[in-house]
């Protein structure tokens, strides 16, 4: 498991990596630092939301088994269970806040 992750961690660095590499075609050294900037604001954005979500991906599922579980033995649980699957929510709405106010500063 944690090869398989290792393996996903570093393709998506290339992923990154190679277009970061490849997006020098600039004329002045002005246009070259504002585009850099911009790219470093995007890929910010962008990892913001991916990271909530994954984080949040991982957790609703642990969650979600347990609040099953109890759920299936007590069914007065399914309250509590239905509000501790929608915490993790939050994560993923805050990257994305963070992700509309990186794009605010793109444009």
């Amino acid at each position: 498991m944690n090869s398989k992750i290792f393996l996903l961690g570093i393709g998506l660095l290339a992923l990154l990596v190679v277009p970061a590499a490849s997006a020098t075609d600039c004329t002045s050294e002005a246009q070259c630092s504002k585009q850099n900037s911009n790219m470093g604001l995007a890929i910010g954005a962008g990892l913001a939301v991916g990271l909530a979500g994954l984080g949040t991906g991982i957790a609703q599922s642990q969650i979600g088994a347990a609040a099953v579980g109890a759920t299936a033995e007590d069914g007065g649980f399914l309250g509590k269970a239905i509000l501790f699957i929608a915490i993790p929510e939050t994560v993923v709405i805050f990257g994305l806040l963070i992700s509309f106010l990186l794009f605010g500063k793109l444009l």
